[in-house]
Formats: structure tokens, sequence, C-alpha cells
């Protein structure tokens, strides 16, 4: 065999070490050309992830001002949710085509300007319609702002573009929900809506300022977004999605009840938990998009269902210990970095429907949302005690890993066909 370097395919010598050199150069440049957009992008999920968690904070609060029982109160989250999942496909239908710095800006504008909406109208039909108006932007902002982060980057780093994204919802977790819920304690429940409302307008407007022109793509139609609903290598994402991440919301959801029903935790403790949480969560979205480019996009799948299954398990061991309870929230959020290396799948199997497939497993993952606190409910009303959530995570992980390992059977076979001659 020849050697390579004889042919001029590998260089070497000096002038290696310099093309290497001129070509770090190169990547730190576009990374640091992309670093005031990212963090645009960011604030806007910073408002999204503000929004969303706190409204579950402030319902007490708008309850009692509105003359209304908690569990009619609780329409206004549900509206949220089902607006997520309603806004996916319709914001990416209706996107198509459209150049993503103004699409993204246009939706975290709407975003702001409907919770604005929520702060100021009275009573509570106009809370729930507006909360439902107000998730229809969530997935399509999120799932495109993460593409538009990870088309920008070097092709080695687009899972870390895509990770800083979302590093703005963790954080909200950290700062803009206590936050609000302190402005919403304080000076009126209105005011916890107000806040992710101006910061979505500022993100909006740094958008269109930051956000490089991204060269002219051929337009997609509409038809081909729709394309990503019946590709069956997305649907197996969104599955895995919306089945395996039910386990972390199982738990989450009932956290806080099953602290204060078993273990008599401290005024300071509960909020604390909420904030692990947040921190878990930053930290784990931080790792996901480096473990994703280190060992690929399944092995960092099998790697976090792992680490669900095993702080999951430690959940349900931990009940009736509030300091283990609280370190349970920061456990279970920091095994949660699922969502960066489903999403790089979605972005090498959606074909020309990268805008719905992004969008759509956000609503697989509120799905996941509704999914695991409704299971773990069921298993608490059963009797089956406080130790439940946990063991109903561990089996919707079981699950979603199931789905992982057939998902990846098919595509070996997929794989295997096209190379078997006819």
């Amino acid at each position: 065999m020849s050697d390579p370097r004889a042919s001029g395919l590998v260089q070497s010598g000096p002038n290696a070490d310099v093309c290497a050199i001129t070509g770090m150069d190169a990547t730190m440049t576009q990374q640091q050309n992309m670093l005031p957009a990212i963090l645009a992008l960011a604030l806007g999920a910073f408002a999204i992830g503000t929004s969303e968690f706190a409204a579950m904070g402030l319902l007490p609060y708008f309850a009692a001002d509105l003359g209304v029982s908690d569990p009619q109160a609780g329409h206004v989250i549900s509206a949220y949710a089902l607006g997520v999942v309603v806004g996916a496909p319709l914001t990416s239908l209706f996107g198509a085509g459209l150049p993503r710095r103004r699409y993204l800006a246009a939706l975290i504008a709407i975003y702001g300007v409907v919770n604005l909406a929520a702060a100021v109208l009275p009573g509570l039909g106009t809370l729930v319609v507006t909360r439902f108006l107000a998730g229809l932007p969530h997935g399509g902002f999120l799932g495109v702002a993460m593409l538009f982060a990870a088309d920008a980057m070097p092709p080695e780093r687009r899972a870390r573009g895509a990770a800083q994204v979302m590093l703005g919802l963790t954080v909200a977790n950290i700062v803009g929900v206590p936050l609000a819920g302190v402005l919403g304690q304080e000076i009126g429940w209105r005011w916890g809506f107000a806040l992710p409302g101006i910061i979505a307008a500022v993100s909006a407007v740094l958008i269109l300022r930051l956000a490089p022109r991204a060269a002219p793509r051929e337009p997609v139609r509409p038809w081909e977004e729709l394309g990503a609903l019946a590709n069956p290598r997305v649907l197996w994402v969104l599955l895995i999605a919306a089945i395996g991440f039910g386990g972390i919301f199982s738990v989450y959801a009932y956290l806080t009840a099953a602290m204060l029903a078993t273990a008599s935790p401290p005024a300071w403790a509960i909020p604390a938990a909420l904030a692990m949480f947040g921190v878990g969560g930053t930290l784990s979205t931080w790792g996901s998009g480096r473990l994703t480019e280190r060992f690929g996009i399944n092995a960092t799948c099998w790697i976090f269902f792992a680490a669900m299954a095993a702080t999951q398990a430690f959940a349900s061991l931990a009940v009736g210990s509030w300091p283990l309870m609280v370190l349970t929230a920061f456990l279970i959020s920091a095994s949660a970095g699922m969502l960066i290396p489903l999403q790089s799948r979605l972005m090498d199997v959606a074909g020309r429907a990268q805008n719905m497939a992004s969008a759509m497993i956000h609503a697989a993952f509120n799905a996941a949302n509704a999914l695991g606190p409704f299971l773990a409910g069921l298993a608490l009303a059963a009797g089956w005690g406080w130790r439940a959530p946990g063991m109903v995570g561990i089996g919707l992980t079981a699950a979603g890993a199931v789905i992982l390992a057939l998902s990846n059977w098919r595509d070996r076979a997929d794989a295997a066909r096209a190379v078997t001659p006819a």
C-alpha cells in the first residue's frame, strides 16, 4: 500500500503544524463570533424556563386572588403544556422557509407579548387562554434555537452549541424562578408573568441585532416539514423522549409532597431542593454536549439512561430523610441530560424537516412531563406509598431504554439491507 504522505493526502512537517493551528484559530474565531447570538438565544430560553416553572409556584397566589380553587387554577398549568404540544407542529408549518433569525425573534417576541397579557388581563378564563397561547411558541423557539446554534458551530462542536442555548432554560430554575416567586409573593403574582415577558422582549431585540444573517437556504415547504411526522427514525427519537424521560418528572412532581409527608424538613429545605434541581440541570446540560462529542450520540444516551435509573432508585431509598431528598433533587436533574444527544440525533435523521423535528422533541418532553406524574399519581392512589414515584421512574426509564435498543436494532437492519445486493 502506498504511503498517503506521498500522494499529498496527509500533510506532514512544519506546514502541518501551521495548518493545524490555523484550523484551531478558525474554529475559535467562529465560536467567539457566535457567542453574542447564543447568549441572546439563551436569554430567550431563560424567559421560557422562568415562565413555565414559576407558574407552578405562583398557583396558590393567583388562585386566591382570582377566587378559585387550586384544582381550577391547575387548568392554567395544563393549558400551557397543551399549548406546547399543539404549537410545536403549528409553528413549524407556519415558519417553514422563513429565515431562522427572524423566525426565532418573532416567536420569542410573541412569547413576551402573551406573558405580559397574562400579567394584566383579568379573570381565570383569560389567564388560561393566555397561558395556552404562551405555550404555542415554546417548542418552536427552543428547538430551532438549538438547531441555529448547532448549525453555526463547527461540525464537531454542534452538540455543545445546542447545549449552550439550553443552559438558559436550566439557569432559569436557579435564578429566574426564585426571583419570579419573590416578586409574586412580595408585590403580586402578576409580576411573576411580567418578568419573563420583559426578558423575552429583550431577547427578541438582541436576536435581531446579534444573530448573524445566515446564507439563504432553499425554501422548505410545509409538507416537507410534515414529513418529519411520517419519518420512522424521527418518531423513534420522539418516543424515546416521551417515555424514557417520564421518570424524571414522576419523581420531581411529588418530591416536595413526599418531603413534607415523611421527613419534617425545615422551611428552607424546600427552596433548597428546588435550587438544587436547577443546579443539577445546569451541570447536566453543560456536560451532555461534551459527552455527546466525546462518546457519540448512542453511547451518551445509554450513559444517561443508566444514570437516570440509578438516581430514581436513590430517590426511593431517600424517602424519609430530608437531606437525602434534597440531594435527590440534584441527582435526578444531573442525570437528565438526554435532550442534547436526542436533539443531535434528530439533526442527523430529519432531513429537510429540521424545524419540525427540533420543535417536536420539546413537545415529546412535555408529554413525558404529563405521563410521569400521571402514572406516579396512580401508584400513590393505589396505596403504594411515597417510594412509588421512584419505582415508576425506573419503569419508565427501562421502557425508554428498550425503545432505544429497538431503534438501534432497526437502524442496523436498515443498514444491512442497504448494503445487501438485490
